[in-house]
């Protein structure tokens, strides 16, 4: 079948944050820790954790169905759900299937990737390929993590960082406007796997009593390592994007970084030289909310106004793995005249 110049285009967005925040001044009473000093090294003032009945694929469904009703598509136009996160309802099945189910979107296959804090800009090039070539023509797309029950509460270095909550872009096929996703730049560094990760639960450590009593179904990461590689990687990886695909830093609009840590975006922004004005951070209202963290800043900044159409749009991604990855795009126009009628 041949296919008309097509482009892949974020027609809709949504995002999900559970109901309790706990606030700086909360944690003081569960680990030694101070408000004072966890804003200033990080940003943070307050996060989002997901509810005892809450899975994640509760939070990514309430994600997707805001960014479908956004698109004013129903869960049968689609055909591609993908969800990005580490860590999913059970091993298996997929929380992709488990959401397909849930929002009734029987015409759409499902799977999750993994690629931690970088997973919903993975999530974001795989389907935007799917639909270049014609095999979907509807992707929904949602980064989600309860990252809350996996940090060990004792640990200060960790449990004061993250919080839960599910972003989720619908993405269609669209011809005729040349607005939407200009392209991606990935990559990952296995090197440094040990550096943030969950060392028991898979094959390598099995659930057992010995890996309950060493922790090790707790997240564990060497927080100076990981800072120092995200700055260098965030900062190389947009620079390279934007020249792959000939752009110059200054015509980039506006930036939308995995909120990490304050500190670190800072960083990343003056290594740039891109003025703060340009770039969203939401950090220290939701903590790190992993792959999730991106498509909510997302969510806010399209409702917020501050994402125009016609600007260049660059998100940036880092995480375990060692992984990182940028997805550049052209805000659309989201009016009749954008021919969706692939879906």
């Amino acid at each position: 079948m041949k296919l008309n110049p097509t482009i892949t285009t974020i027609t809709g967005w949504g995002s999900y944050l559970p109901e309790k925040t706990v606030t700086n001044r909360e944690l003081e009473q569960l680990v030694e820790t101070q408000d004072e000093w966890i804003h200033a090294r990080t940003g943070i003032l307050a996060r989002r954790l997901a509810a005892p009945n809450e899975s994640t694929s509760d939070l990514a469904v309430k994600a997707g169905r805001l960014a479908l009703q956004k698109a004013s598509l129903s869960p049968q136009n689609l055909d591609l759900i993908i969800v990005a996160t580490v860590t999913p309802d059970y091993h298996f099945p997929s929380t992709a299937a488990l959401v397909q189910a849930k929002l009734g979107a029987s015409r759409a296959a499902a799977f999750d990737l993994s690629a931690a804090c970088s997973g919903f800009v993975y999530a974001l090039a795989v389907a935007d390929q799917a639909l270049r070539t014609g095999l979907f023509s509807c992707a929904l797309v949602i980064g989600a993590d309860i990252f809350s029950r996996i940090l060990n509460w004792k640990d200060r270095t960790t449990c004061i960082l993250f919080g839960d909550g599910a972003g989720a872009v619908v993405l269609t096929r669209t011809s005729g406007q040349g607005e939407g996703i200009i392209g991606h730049y990935l990559g990952a560094d296995g090197t440094g796997a040990d550096l943030l990760y969950l060392p028991g639960g898979g094959s390598r450590y099995p659930a057992s009593q010995a890996t309950l009593a060493g922790n090790l179904h707790y997240l564990k990461m060497d927080g100076p390592e990981v800072f120092k590689f995200a700055v260098r990687t965030l900062t190389e990886a947009t620079l390279k994007c934007l020249e792959r695909h000939g752009f110059s830093l200054a015509e980039l609009d506006y930036f939308i970084p995995h909120q990490a840590n304050r500190r670190l975006i800072e960083a990343a922004a003056k290594k740039l030289g891109l003025p703060w004005e340009k770039v969203h951070l939401n950090v220290d209202r939701y903590a790190n909310t992993s792959a999730a963290s991106i498509p909510i800043a997302l969510a806010e900044a399209a409702e917020s106004g501050n994402l125009k159409p016609g600007n260049l749009v660059a998100l940036g991604g880092f995480g375990a793995g060692l992984t990182w990855g940028i997805t550049l795009l052209h805000w659309p126009h989201l009016s009749g005249d954008l021919k969706t009628t692939f879906c």
